[in-house]
């Protein structure tokens, strides 16, 4: 009884982060994936490599940057299942994001921790504050989504994602 519901909570926690973000593996996520009945398959965390792939037994190095943990785990299923296993129940989910970073005219400016549903007001506060010179309506934001590269401005209620960049500025007054 306790292994179903094990593999009932790894699937609906992969589930549900792929659905309320839709969110894609980068390099420096790390991932869990769990093959049921399959210990030498399952691994706790396994971290994507600055290359964007993951060393898998069976399916040799796959490319996982740019996909879901939902796409992850059918490639998993659709490589295990000609060869290798008859059913198989796979689930992939994220153990850690990768961080992201707010440097600028906070106290703490550095790499931080990235949580689902982090806002950049939030992420302030867990980077000490702002300083005494910070500028707080003007924030910089380079996204690691963007290909470009670019800053742009964002708001205090901006949604952060793992990756992302953002400096505080400082004010004139």
């Amino acid at each position: 009884m306790t292994r179903w519901l094990i593999l009932f909570l790894a699937l609906f926690s992969s589930t549900l982060v792929a659905q309320e973000e839709g969110y894609k593996l980068n390099s420096g996520d790390a991932i869990r994936i769990y093959v049921y009945g399959e210990p030498d398959l399952t691994f706790d965390r396994l971290l994507v490599g600055q290359n964007g792939r993951i060393s898998f037994p069976f399916l040799g190095e796959l490319k996982v940057v740019g996909k879901t943990s939902a796409q992850l785990q059918q490639d998993l299923i659709d490589g295990l299942k000609p060869d290798y296993l008859i059913d198989p129940r796979i689930s992939v989910s994220i153990v850690k994001y990768r961080p992201f970073f707010v440097n600028g005219e906070v106290k703490s400016p550095g790499g931080l921790e990235f949580q689902p549903g982090l806002t950049l007001r939030k992420a302030i506060s867990l980077a000490g504050g702002f300083t005494e010179r910070a500028n707080k309506k003007e924030f910089l934001l380079i996204a690691d989504n963007d290909p470009s590269g670019e800053e742009r401005k964002v708001g205090l209620d901006y949604r952060i994602q793992p990756g992302d960049i953002i400096t505080v500025r400082d004010t004139f007054f």
